[in-house]
């Protein structure tokens, strides 16, 4: 089984690259930030959980997300694998990963970071900002804090994962393409 953390800072193209992943490895594809509309929008147990701590405006403990994860997870047993996208962002979160994985006998595969210039990533953002509607990618100084919350939170990551040897870096500039085949040669040499 495949267990990736798709890893990069916001604009690093890991949405885009997920699909193609999922497309050519029959992997599950799972956004903390889809779970957690998901658990919220359907009113499960977890999601009013998470929903009363999102509402006082304070972080959603880590059991609640894993538990999140743990049902998603469950669900979903006839695929080849899991690509894990905005989860680990801590090494607690890392920790909790790998013992939700170890009581299904597996262990995270390897944790891929597209490695993009801040100088990309923000003219990707600003240029993406102009057709999503989303106001977090026009305003360059938010980029700019999006990008350096994303450094100092998730360093220790790949850092706790590149300790193992599970951890590393693919350019992410080039083709769609270009960086999918870059992608797809590490995962063929797990």
């Amino acid at each position: 089984m495949i267990n990736l953390i798709l890893f990069g800072p916001p604009g690093s193209g890991k949405g885009t690259q997920a699909q193609k992943l999922v497309d050519k490895y029959n992997l599950l594809h799972i956004s903390t930030g889809d779970l957690f509309r998901y658990e919220i929008g359907n009113k499960t147990p977890l999601g009013l959980e998470a929903k009363s701590y999102i509402d006082q405006g304070a972080l959603v403990p880590d059991e609640v997300t894993v538990g999140m994860l743990r049902n998603k997870v469950e669900a979903n047993r006839d695929v080849a694998g899991y690509i894990f996208d905005g989860y680990p962002r801590t090494i607690p979160q890392s920790k909790a990963l790998d013992n939700l994985l170890r009581e299904k006998g597996e262990e995270v595969s390897k944790l891929i970071m597209l490695d993009v210039p801040d100088v990309e990533l923000i003219q990707r953002l600003l240029n993406r900002g102009k057709t999503s509607g989303r106001t977090d990618d026009s305003n360059e100084e938010i980029i700019q804090n999006r990008i350096q919350v994303y450094k100092d939170e998730t360093t220790p990551v790949f850092d706790f994962y590149h300790a193992v040897g599970k951890a590393v870096k693919v350019h992410g500039v080039g083709t769609i393409d270009a960086i999918f085949e870059e992608l797809s040669c590490e995962i063929d040499n797990l």
